[in-house]
């Protein structure tokens, strides 16, 4: 039977209209959605799929138990906001140029505003502007991309999300987050009301959620306050157990709302910590060796991925960076990744039992406040390697500003981290070999131009 040319319109024009109307839909099916669970301030050990035998944490023990596990998961940076910006950018700090948490009050920053006429905080968060960021990348794609929690850089719209709380600098308590903060700690609904705007439109989905959990202040609630707080155990103790698992259940409430809307299958979920934290028994804050510092208490933490049919569940034993959140991001999203990122898309290895061949993390730390927006190397303090077990730091005289523990032994220090977890045993002087091979690691990673690792003149 002969096809009329009325005919053939009215098929052609129906299956351009259904096309049309259903290609948000096939879009939606094709992308994954992708949801960050970032915690902040969280020592790696503390657990329950990590051993920890007091702290409970049911939402994050079922969520590693679905997903790719790295045990040695290790952030470059232990400072929350360099270590946001390499999640945000896939470019370690050293290369973002965001090193620290503030400027510095220097004579050379003071140089740096007189010259462009503005603050050295404005300029700090210009570098956001210079480079594609993981949300601006996904909502070029069609991504709805929604930002709560910590957030350094500007508003929401600057880091290229198209929803989010935080208005950001300049504007009243825009340091660090403002609105965002209150996520978590006063509920969950602007994120849970973002996902069910995205799952509405039929749009893939991008969530940042990053609150201030379980970092300081810690405020518990009463309910879980009494449970930690036993007879032998310091209060200040008990208070971040409690904020720990406080944290947990939010993440329960965000994991099951996906099942809720279902679509938890099509959804990528990350989790990781910013940096870590060791609290003191006798007083509020944090002890040496934790958070801003290289060692494992600083750097450490595990790194969690579950797609739901794609991702095998799995203990991985290899070493994992948060550098590599950012390329495996956007191949799942099937976005090409920038030649200037320096991470592994994981997503080869991880549908699969392939083992992953890198052997080698590294990391950078520097000052808490940046004594030169514009030299890197002015406030560096640490550069680190890990190669299979054995780990180097090598150690540089930068300016501390509000650091509160600055080096106080500039030689070299070598650690195997498999007979001494708790870095205690410097190897370097048995083992100058190690040092010496770890350290040209180090500098092909990048090399510095002025810092120095040797024995820093007097103080």
């Amino acid at each position: 039977m002969k096809t009329g040319p009325f005919k053939l319109f009215c098929v052609l024009g129906c299956a351009i209209l259904c096309g049309f109307l259903f290609s948000g839909s096939a879009q939606a099916a094709d992308k994954p959605n992708i949801v960050l669970i970032l915690s902040d301030d969280h020592a790696f050990t503390e657990y329950g799929f990590m051993g920890h035998d007091v702290i409970r944490t049911p939402n994050l023990d079922k969520l590693a138990s679905q997903s790719a596990m790295f045990r040695r998961g290790y952030v470059p940076t232990g400072l929350c906001r360099p270590s946001l910006m390499t999640l945000a950018t896939g470019l370690y700090a050293h290369q973002n140029l965001i090193t620290g948490n503030d400027p510095a009050a220097t004579q050379a920053n003071a140089a740096h505003e007189k010259a462009a006429g503005k603050p050295a905080k404005e300029m700090l968060i210009q570098n956001i502007d210079r480079h594609a960021s993981l949300p601006r990348l996904l909502a070029e794609q069609g991504y709805l991309c929604h930002q709560s929690g910590k957030w350094w850089e500007g508003s929401y719209q600057r880091g290229g999300f198209t929803h989010g709380m935080t208005r950001g600098y300049p504007e009243k308590g825009g340091r660090h987050g403002d609105d965002g903060l209150k996520i978590g700690r006063e509920g969950m609904g602007p994120v849970l009301d973002f996902i069910d705007l995205a799952v509405k439109e039929d749009k893939p989905f991008f969530v940042w959620y990053a609150p201030l959990l379980p970092h300081d202040p810690h405020t518990p609630p009463q309910r879980l306050l009494d449970k930690y707080a036993v007879d032998g155990r310091s209060i200040h103790v008990a208070k971040y157990y409690a904020m720990v698992e406080w944290f947990d259940e939010t993440c329960g409430q965000l994991l099951d709302h996906l099942d809720q809307k279902g679509v938890s299958e099509n959804t990528l979920v990350v989790y990781v910590a910013d940096n870590g934290w060791i609290q003191k028994e006798d007083s509020a804050g944090y002890a040496e060796r934790s958070k801003r510092s290289p060692y494992e208490g600083g750097v450490r933490t595990p790194i969690l991925y579950r797609w739901t049919g794609k991702i095998k569940p799995a203990d991985r034993p290899e070493l994992g960076s948060s550098i590599d959140f950012f390329p495996t991001v956007l191949a799942a999203a099937g976005i090409d990744v920038p030649a200037d990122r320096k991470g592994l898309n994981l997503l080869p290895y991880l549908t699969t039992d392939k083992a992953i061949e890198r052997d080698t993390v590294f990391g950078e730390s520097f000052a808490h406040d940046i004594a030169d927006i514009k030299n890197r190397e002015a406030s560096l303090l640490y550069r680190w390697v890990i190669k299979g077990n054995m780990k180097l730091l090598l150690t540089y005289d930068g300016q501390t500003g509000r650091m509160v523990y600055p080096p106080k032994d500039f030689a070299p220090k070598l650690y195997d981290l498999k007979a001494d977890p708790h870095e205690k045993n410097n190897l370097a002087q048995e083992q100058p070999e190690v040092v010496k091979e770890l350290t040209t690691l180090i500098d092909g990673w990048w090399k510095t131009k002025q810092a120095k690792h040797s024995v820093a003149p007097e103080r």
